[in-house]
């Protein structure tokens, strides 16, 4: 679980009831692919760097439709790398949405430019151009929009924006594996996308892991020499950069659950319909439609009440496990400097937003056992 989660959870749903998220262990015949791949790692004890992860990555960018990915440490350090090889730092600005995880504002803080944290559109809980636009500064230097929950921003008039301003932009799709927008996927828009692969993701691995995809060649040269102590060439370090690199067993994990990863995100979609029809009839606001052009791979289905706790309390007792995200705007974390009331709409979804389960291996008893207990509860 997100550790931003654990703050906010209620005890956890019955072991006969459904579970929140359904890992690799409910699948044999992935289980057996994934240890196969581990075991011809440990026969070769190449764990770092090397074949598997130039593999990997080459696969990845395929799957992205772009030409470069670089495997890092996880999704933060993708961020963070990407901007420090697209030379923001100290003295400059970058807008960031504070509905997110704290993450994307870390990534920022830590090559010391300053997040300038926005609020966000009610009805998609995602960044605009609009709402970009109202924030710019004369040092605003970068905009990362943040694919939330799997839903793509409306990157057209936000590209048309940055390109007007000279600002790069960064695309967050740590949770956005597979989206879409006009029919490129999430992380190909911009200077770069930034991926996660926490093992809920709707890639993961087995333990934390990241990716930065990009078409430019130059920005994916300068950000494999930092992730790896800014090493040019064996032991001539060109720049001091510490180590963020994503190991061969994570890479190696990564390929065979890539194959997987078009078809889960089809059950996430299937799932998300079916949940949405059969909640259509209750009092929560169920996620907004998917708008023209844009996609949704629901790595996370989140509705809204305003007895969002009761509601959680209601679904536990009902053997259906929930989860918070999140709980806490960005901007009202203690790391940044809490002022409540600055962003009311995001504040309000942090009061109101209960994610429901969904994965790929989700079963229509579960779906409808989730739908009955919510039901249950709006009548």
């Amino acid at each position: 679980m997100n550790p931003a989660l654990a703050q906010a959870a209620p005890p956890p749903a019955a072991a006969t009831g459904v579970p929140f998220v359904r890992l690799d262990s409910a699948d044999p015949l992935l289980s057996a692919d994934i240890f196969a791949a581990i075991e011809r790692i440990a026969g070769t004890a190449a764990f770092t760097m090397g074949e598997e992860l130039e593999t990997f990555e080459h696969e990845f960018a395929t799957w992205c439709e772009t030409d470069h990915a670089i495997g890092v440490s996880s999704g933060t350090s993708a961020l963070e790398l990407t901007l420090r090889a697209l030379g923001i730092g100290a003295g400059d600005e970058v807008i960031v949405p504070t509905n997110s995880f704290i993450a994307t504002a870390e990534a920022v803080t830590a090559t010391g430019a300053t997040p300038v944290l926005v609020d966000v559109d009610e009805d998609t809980a995602l960044i605009t151009a609009k709402i970009v636009e109202a924030a710019l500064t004369e040092r605003t230097r970068c905009v990362i929009p943040v694919h939330l929950y799997g839903r793509s921003v409306t990157m057209g008039p936000l590209l048309a924006l940055c390109q007007a301003h000279d600002l790069r932009l960064v695309e967050d799709a740590c949770q956005a594996h597979g989206s879409r927008y006009q029919g490129r996927p999430a992380g190909t828009h911009g200077d770069a996308g930034c991926f996660s692969f926490y093992p809920t993701k709707n890639l993961g691995g087995w333990g934390d892991g990241g990716a930065v995809v990009t078409a430019d060649a130059g920005l994916a040269e300068r950000i494999k020499l930092i992730r790896s102590h800014g090493e040019g060439t064996r032991h001539h370090h060109e720049v001091a950069s510490g180590t963020h690199r994503l190991h061969s067993l994570q890479a190696a994990i990564l390929s065979v659950k890539l194959k997987r990863l078009s078809e889960w995100n089809e059950q996430r979609r299937q799932a998300a319909a079916t949940l949405s029809e059969a909640l259509a009839g209750t009092d929560l606001i169920l996620p907004a439609p998917v708008t023209a052009g844009g996609d949704h791979v629901y790595h996370l289905f989140v509705v809204r009440t305003p007895e969002r706790d009761t509601l959680r309390s209601h679904l536990n007792d009902s053997g259906v496990a929930s989860a918070i995200h999140y709980p806490t705007p960005i901007h009202l974390q203690q790391a940044y400097a809490p002022s409540k009331g600055a962003l009311p709409v995001s504040e309000r979804l942090a009061a109101e937003s209960c994610s429901l389960p969904i994965f790929p291996s989700i079963t229509d008893e579960e779906l409808d056992r989730i739908a009955t207990a919510v039901s249950s509860f709006s009548a």
